[in-house]
């Protein structure tokens, strides 16, 4: 074991201020542990931020926003009236992540800042650009089912694990962060995880002495939506595929589309081109392959994962066909 320091602040200042001194924030702590366990991480200290007010609610503003707090559990997340009603496929997408133990103790700000489970960034003995910069990358050509087949570089290939975050990404939600100076800003969920390039250990927007505080969903839009998960086992396993989409159609045509797709990049991957591509199509299987071709479009296997892509295509548009036609029966 390495020893560490613990301290439990009381205020994000506080919090901000030693992360800005290369301090690690643990709040649920399912993933950092795990890691911490495994030396893919050792942290010299650890600031414990459950004790900081202002982040275990969930709440809405004047013009419609909602506010989910940084230290709102996902089990209390998936189960609020108010997010069952208005965006139900947040809570779809994160009922099908991990298990119900796990969602009790997972926040909303530490599903975001999850690492990838890419087997060589948890395999000691394998090189990895992510926990060692400039070692190489074992996945590529190597064990790599579950790496990205889109989105990723020569020095990466691991995939972003988070369900949570494909819904935030259809929504178009906010990371509301603050810094140790006091400011505050709103990251777009789109620019919150990066790709890797030539840089996979930076992983998120996030500064050194920055921290999340809270998501912001936007009003929620209208149409029927779904998250559907192709995984290896029913529960408690990481999507080879999933596709969260909200879909609007009257008499026969797409009027409003979005989709993300999980499991297949670095990121949650969506691609309002293809979305645009399909509103006011006649909805046919013609045009939902169009729209595929346009979201996968430069998506590349490297052996293991070379399923994925045929995998996410079919996904895609059976989970598109079938809403399209609830919410033009409705």
């Amino acid at each position: 074991m390495r020893p560490f320091s613990y301290t439990r602040p009381a205020t994000t200042d506080a919090a901000t201020r030693e992360k800005g001194q290369g301090a690690t924030l643990l709040a649920g702590g399912t993933n950092l542990l795990d890691l911490m366990k495994l030396q893919v991480m050792h942290p010299d200290r650890l600031v414990d931020i459950n004790r900081i007010s202002g982040l275990h609610d969930i709440t809405t503003d004047p013009a419609g926003n909602t506010h989910i707090g940084a230290l709102v559990t996902n089990s209390d997340t998936a189960a609020h009236p108010h997010i069952l009603r208005h965006y139900p496929v947040l809570s779809h997408a994160i009922v099908a992540g991990a298990s119900g133990q796990i969602r009790n103790m997972a926040t909303t700000g530490g599903n975001l800042m999850q690492r990838t489970r890419c087997l060589a960034f948890y395999d000691m003995a394998a090189s990895c650009n992510k926990r060692q910069p400039g070692s190489g990358c074992d996945a590529m050509g190597g064990s790599n089912r579950m790496n990205a087949v889109i989105g990723g570089s020569d020095h990466c290939i691991a995939v972003n694990p988070s369900d949570m975050a494909v819904a935030l990404r259809l929504l178009d939600a906010r990371i509301r962060t603050r810094q140790a100076s006091g400011q505050e800003r709103e990251i777009p969920m789109a620019d919150f995880h990066r790709l890797p390039g030539d840089t996979p250990q930076v992983e998120t927007a996030l500064q050194g002495d920055e921290m999340i505080v809270a998501v912001v969903l936007p009003p929620a839009p209208v149409g029927r939506s779904t998250y559907r998960k192709v995984r290896d086992r029913a529960s408690y396993a990481f999507a080879l595929v999933s596709v969260a989409a909200i879909v609007q159609a009257r008499q026969g045509q797409f009027t409003h589309v979005r989709f993300a797709f999980g499991g297949i990049a670095p990121r949650p991957w969506r691609v309002e081109d293809a979305e645009q591509a399909l509103t006011g199509q006649k909805i046919s299987r013609d045009a939902l392959s169009h729209a595929a071709d346009i979201a996968l479009a430069g998506a590349q296997g490297h052996g293991d994962n070379d399923f994925k892509i045929p995998l996410a295509r079919r996904t895609l548009m059976q989970v598109l066909a079938t809403l399209s036609r609830e919410d033009d029966s409705d």
